[in-house]
C-alpha cells in the first residue's frame, strides 16, 4: 500500500514541468505545478526521523542512502533483512553516533510510515514485548524483504538524477560535508558532485581560520601560497544539521586530515580544551606523530576570546560523535 503522500508523487504524469513546490505541504499544491523529480525531492526530504533533545539519529536516511546506492547497481527492488543487516550496521557503526549496540532492524521498520518503504512479511513477525517492532532474529529467520514501493522504484528507475539529487539532499541535511564522499563510497551511490547546505554562512570558513591564526587548532599545520591557505578548512563543533550555528566560538581550523577525524569521532576536545584521540583509533609508523602525540595535549588556542570553543558544543561532539573512550 502507498501512503498518501507517496501515492500523490505517483499520480503526478511524468514530464509535467512547472513552478518548483513554494509549500511544505504536497497536497497544498496542484500536481500541475511541480514536476515528478520536485515531488520526489520533497518526499524524502520530510523524512520523519527521530529526535530526542541534542540526539541525532540518520538511520533513516543511512538506510534510504543504502537503497540508493543498490538500486543505482541495479539491484532488485526488494532486499532481504540477511542481505541489508551486515551493511547498514557498519552504517551506522561508522557514521551513526556512538551507541553501545546498533538495530538496522528499526529503520528497516520504521520507513514504512514515511509511504517510502514497503515489507513483505510472508508470515505473522513475533514482535517485542510491548512494541510493534519485529524482532531482528524473526526477519532473519523469515529472510523478510523491504525495499520501495514499485510505483516509487520505477520512479527513482526513470529519473537517474533525481536518484542523485535526493542522496545529495539526505547528506546535506544530516551530515557535514566532510563526510559526504566516504558515505557515498560507503553505499555504493555514484554522485556527480555534491551539493553545498544553503543554510552555510559563506564567511564561516574565512572567519573561522583567521580567529584561529591561519592554523591548524590540532597540530599547528598552516601554509599559504600567495595569500591562500593551502588544505585547511573549518570545522563545526556541533553540526549544523543539528543546531550547530556558523559562529566563530562553533569552529575549529583544521588541516584536512585532523577535520576527518575530527567529524569521524577520531579525536575530540575536553572541557579543559585538551585534545582526546579515541582507544579504536590504530594505524602505521604515522600515527604517532600524526595523533598519538597529540592525546592530551592542550588545543592550540584561536587569536580572539570571542572564538574559544563553547563548552556545550564540546559536550554534543563527545556525546554525538566521538567513538570509543579516549585513550589511557
Amino acid at each position: 500500500m502507498l501512503s498518501n503522500r507517496a501515492a500523490e508523487v505517483a499520480a503526478i504524469p511524468a514530464g509535467v514541468e512547472g513552478a518548483k513546490c513554494g509549500s511544505d505541504k504536497l497536497s497544498q499544491d496542484s500536481p500541475k505545478s511541480v514536476t515528478k523529480t520536485d515531488a520526489l525531492l520533497r518526499l524524502f526530504r520530510d523524512l520523519n526521523v527521530w529526535r530526542r533533545g541534542d540526539q541525532r539519529a540518520p538511520h533513516k536516511p543511512l538506510l534510504v542512502l543504502y537503497a540508493l546506492g543498490q538500486l543505482q547497481s541495479g539491484a532488485e527492488r526488494l532486499i532481504p533483512f540477511d542481505q541489508l543487516e551486515g551493511p547498514l550496521t557498519k552504517l551506522l557503526e561508522q557514521f551513526g553516533p556512538p551507541r553501545r549496540s546498533f538495530h538496522p532492524e528499526l529503520p528497516f521498520h520504521h520507513l514504512q510510515r514515511d509511504g517510502v518503504w514497503e515489507i513483505e512479511e510472508k508470515v505473522p513477525l513475533t514482535r517485542r514485548k510491548g512494541s510493534k517492532n519485529p524482532l531482528r532474529s524473526e526477519l532473519r529467520k523469515w529472510s523478510i524483504t523491504g525495499g520501495f514501493p514499485q510505483p516509487l522504484f520505477q520512479d527513482l528507475k526513470d529519473r537517474p538524477e533525481a536518484v542523485r539529487e535526493i542522496a545529495r539532499q539526505l547528506l546535506a541535511a544530516h551530515f557535514p560535508d566532510s563526510l559526504h564522499s566516504a558515505i557515498a563510497d560507503a553505499t555504493g551511490l555514484l554522485l556527480d558532485t555534491v551539493n553545498r547546505s544553503s543554510r552555510r554562512d559563506p564567511e564561516f570558513r574565512a572567519t573561522v581560520i583567521s580567529a584561529w591564526g591561519h592554523r591548524c587548532a590540532f597540530c599547528g599545520f598552516g601554509i599559504q601560497l600567495d595569500n591562500a591557505d593551502l588544505g585547511l578548512e573549518a570545522a563545526h563543533i556541533r553540526w549544523c544539521q543539528y543546531g550547530g550555528p556558523d559562529t566563530q566560538d562553533n569552529g575549529l581550523a583544521c588541516c584536512s586530515l585532523h577535520h576527518q577525524a575530527f567529524d569521524r569521532g577520531a579525536v575530540t576536545i575536553s572541557d579543559e580544551l585538551k585534545i582526546l584521540v579515541s582507544s579504536r583509533l590504530h594505524g602505521n609508523s604515522s600515527f604517532e606523530s600524526l595523533f598519538l602525540a597529540l592525546h592530551r595535549a592542550p588545543l592550540r588556542m584561536p587569536n580572539l576570546k570571542d572564538a574559544h570553543p563553547r563548552r556545550d558544543f564540546l559536550v554534543w561532539h563527545r556525546s554525538e560523535v566521538f567513538r570509543g573512550e579516549a585513550r589511557d
